[in-house]
């Protein structure tokens, strides 16, 4: 099966553009579902992270404190580092699984961070969403509340738009409408599928 990488920058797209995939019947995985998964209430991942930060990452239901964690890790190189170092790999494993279990000619892995680690080694083609950071910078602060410094600081923590683009195979821009993300998705689409025959 064909693995085709899904990233982007913070508020591409991403999640639009996969589902306009998933709409044509193409399988796929999210790493931020994973993410998700693997620090479940009960699992063995939250158990790791609560030992390494401690009890206050929890929400008074037992669950991880997202933005608590992110609270404490946001601008600390080392404690970055910590989290990541408990996290990837159970993510990656988490994926890896979830992949195995896909069928059809090709599938996506959805992952922001697909570029940053080594993610990449796990697909054969990389799909960015491209986005001018204005416009990410508006979708930021109207998504999330956020102040134009934070959705700034946001972008500066991630990879460059230049360099994300540099290792791209494929790219969908999504500075427009559903309407124009539509013609860019099918012709990808068809591209995968004769890539997969092939």
């Amino acid at each position: 099966m064909l693995i085709i990488g899904l990233t982007g920058g913070i508020a591409s797209g991403k999640t639009t553009v996969a589902d306009l995939f998933a709409a044509r019947g193409v399988p796929l995985v999210d790493a931020d579902v994973s993410a998700r998964e693997v620090v479940a209430p009960g699992s063995s991942g939250l158990a790791a992270v609560v030992e390494a930060f401690g009890s206050e990452i929890l929400t008074t239901t037992g669950e991880l404190d997202r933005r608590a964690l992110r609270a404490r890790v946001f601008g600390q190189p080392e404690e970055r580092r910590r989290l990541e170092s408990i996290l990837h790999p159970l993510i990656r494993q988490h994926l890896q699984d979830s992949l195995q279990a896909l069928s059809g000619p090709y599938a996506l892995l959805v992952a922001p961070l697909l570029l940053e680690g080594d993610l990449s080694k796990a697909v054969q083609r990389v799909l960015v969403v491209d986005v001018p950071e204005e416009v990410q910078i508006a979708r930021v602060m109207s998504r999330d509340g956020s102040s134009r410094e934070e959705a700034e600081a946001i972008l500066r923590a991630q990879m460059s738009r230049q360099e994300r683009l540099a290792r791209a195979d494929d790219v969908i821009v999504n500075d427009g409408d559903l309407d124009a993300l539509e013609p860019q998705v099918e012709r990808l689409h068809r591209q995968y599928l004769r890539l997969a025959a092939d």
